[in-house]
């Protein structure tokens, strides 16, 4: 099967680089999954589970939110954070959910709600990306 670049990039480290058959994210306008020749595009990326399909594996991760740049020859992913499962907190990843959960529920004035709502998307990309 043809491959394109894939480079996955946070503040901290060059994450992934490498030549993938796909990639899928979740974006601000739903699930995109990309394959070589894909039509240029940028999108807005949001909290959940990359999955880099190889020619011989496929790899998971948690991925924050940021930006991806799709060219037909490669795929550019610029994030706050991306996360392997081995890199992983569980416990701390349900403490998080249960956390952001409550702010929810609650729902007081003060309760930052898009902020809360990331924040649980976050851990549940976490939780997700462990099973």
């Amino acid at each position: 099967m043809e491959q394109f670049k894939l480079r996955v990039i946070t503040p901290d480290r060059v994450f992934y680089e490498g030549d993938v058959e796909m990639v899928e994210f979740n974006t601000t306008e739903g699930e995109v999954g990309v394959l070589p020749g894909h039509i240029p595009m940028t999108v807005i990326v949001k909290p959940g589970i990359l999955t880099i399909t190889e020619a011989e594996d496929t790899k998971e991760a948690a991925l924050h939110e940021g930006f991806a740049e799709i060219l037909p020859e490669g795929v550019t992913i610029m994030a706050e954070i991306v996360e392997w499962p081995g890199e992983i907190d569980e416990a701390r990843a349900e403490a998080a959910k249960s956390r952001a959960e409550e702010r929810i529920k609650e729902h007081t004035p003060e309760t930052d709600m898009a902020r809360a709502e990331t924040a649980l998307q976050r851990a549940i990309a976490r939780i997700t990306v462990l099973k």
